[in-house]
C-alpha cells in the first residue's frame, strides 16, 4: 500500500482527553504549556473541556463526555481530518465502562497516523518538538484500494456506488425488467 501526504499546518488541531483519575494531571500539564497551546485549535471531551477552559482561559471546543460519545466524536473528527494531534491521559489501572470506545479512538489515531501522547512525558516531548509549530507532511496509507476491494454480496454501479445484489432486488420487488 502506498502512502499519501496530508499537510498539517503550523497551527494544529489538538484533542485533549483525560480519564477521571488523570484530569488533574492533564490540567497541570496544560497550565504549564499554556503558551504553547494558545495558538492551536483545542478540542476536549466533557468535563475535561470545562476544567481546561476554566484553568487556561482559552477557547476550547467542548464535545460530549467520553462515556456519552465524546471519544467517538474525537475518533470521527480524526477520520474527517479535523484533528491533527491527540493528547489522551488515560488511566491504565482503572477499568472504564466505555473501554471499547477508548480502544476505537486509539485505533483511529493509529489508522490515520495521528500523533498520540498518553502521559505527561510523551506529551512534553511531542509539544516541545520543532515539528509542533511548523508544517508537517503526515504520511497516511492510501486506503483507496481497500475502499474499492470487492465485497461478496455487493456490486458496483457505473458511478462506482455500491448497490444491492440482483437477487435481493428481485426478492424486494425492485427488479427491473
Amino acid at each position: 500500500m502506498s502512502d499519501k501526504k496530508i499537510l498539517m499546518q503550523p497551527n494544529k488541531k489538538i484533542a485533549l482527553v483525560a480519564h477521571d483519575n488523570k484530569k488533574q494531571a492533564l490540567v497541570e500539564w496544560a497550565r504549564f504549556n499554556h503558551d504553547l497551546l494558545a495558538h492551536h485549535a483545542l478540542y476536549a471531551t466533557g468535563t475535561t473541556g470545562d476544567l481546561l477552559q476554566r484553568e487556561l482561559v482559552l477557547c476550547i471546543a467542548k464535545l460530549q463526555s467520553g462515556p456519552l460519545g465524546g471519544d467517538q466524536q474525537v475518533g470521527a473528527m480524526i477520520v474527517d481530518g479535523r484533528i491533527d494531534f491527540l493528547i489522551f491521559f488515560w488511566d491504565p489501572l482503572e477499568a472504564q465502562p466505555h473501554d471499547p470506545d477508548v480502544k476505537a479512538l486509539l485505533r483511529m489515531a493509529l489508522v490515520w497516523n495521528i500523533p498520540i501522547a498518553c502521559n505527561r512525558a510523551s506529551a512534553d516531548f511531542m509539544i516541545s518538538s520543532p515539528l509542533m509549530d511548523g508544517e508537517y507532511d503526515r504520511l497516511v496509507p492510501d486506503y483507496e484500494a481497500y475502499r474499492r476491494r470487492p465485497v461478496a454480496g455487493l456490486s458496483e454501479c457505473d458511478e462506482g456506488q455500491r448497490t444491492e445484489p440482483k437477487d435481493q432486488r428481485a426478492r424486494s420487488g425492485r427488479e427491473t425488467q
